[in-house]
């Protein structure tokens, strides 16, 4: 408020499906919470720390508060991979929010495409990952869709003419990521650079 007092009554999920909402535009308090891409950290250590970070976040999912629709939101699955333990939770994610929200139907993009953003969620998830920060060249790995990819590229801005994606399955079931290796090497962690990725030639996943 002006006269520096809190709006009340407060409502975290008044502005779903767009309904007008003071402080916030197109969506809820709940679609904007974890919207501070550029500084995790520091909103982990407002929140009060991983655990309560990580248990905040996945009630966004666990009580329908996300909106695959909606800009602000759409890389929450992708955070929980910002966290050593909980990669798991993304790579879930993901898989579910695909197979729930994109189909091959005529109606089979959640909402408004909005010049290929949500085109642009589910192909870089297909593929294996997201850059879930606006304007950082990196990338969150999860799962997978497909057995393999192979992006052609300019050898006028980059080293190699190709970068291939290969998934390793134990099983038809497998669904979580066991190891991510670029080229020969094992890459630890599960964010990568964009330099990393398309000098590497090819990256594999191995599932389990």
């Amino acid at each position: 408020m002006p006269d520096g007092r809190f709006h009340a009554p407060f409502d975290p999920r008044q502005g779903e499906n767009f309904e007008p909402n003071p402080g916030f535009h197109e969506g809820s308090a709940w679609n904007y919470t974890f919207y501070v891409p550029h500084d995790i950290k520091g909103l982990t250590r407002l929140m009060g720390g991983k655990k309560a970070f990580v248990e905040k976040l996945q009630q966004v999912f666990d009580e329908g508060l996300y909106d695959p629709a909606n800009e602000p939101d759409i890389a929450y699955p992708h955070l929980f991979s910002y966290f050593p333990g909980e990669e798991w939770r993304t790579q879930k994610l993901t898989q579910a929010l695909l197979e729930k929200y994109f189909t091959a139907q005529p109606d089979g993009i959640p909402g408004n495409d909005d010049t290929g953003t949500m085109s642009g969620w589910a192909a870089f998830n297909m593929m294996g990952f997201y850059p879930d920060c606006p304007g950082l060249p990196e990338y969150t790995l999860t799962t997978p869709v497909f057995d393999k990819v192979t992006i052609q590229l300019d050898k006028k801005w980059h080293r190699q003419d190709t970068l291939v994606i290969e998934t390793v399955r134990t099983s038809p079931e497998a669904k979580f990521i066991r190891e991510v290796r670029l080229g020969d090497r094992i890459h630890k962690g599960f964010r990568i650079s964009h330099q990393q990725l398309v000098d590497s030639g090819k990256i594999t996943f191995y599932l389990k």
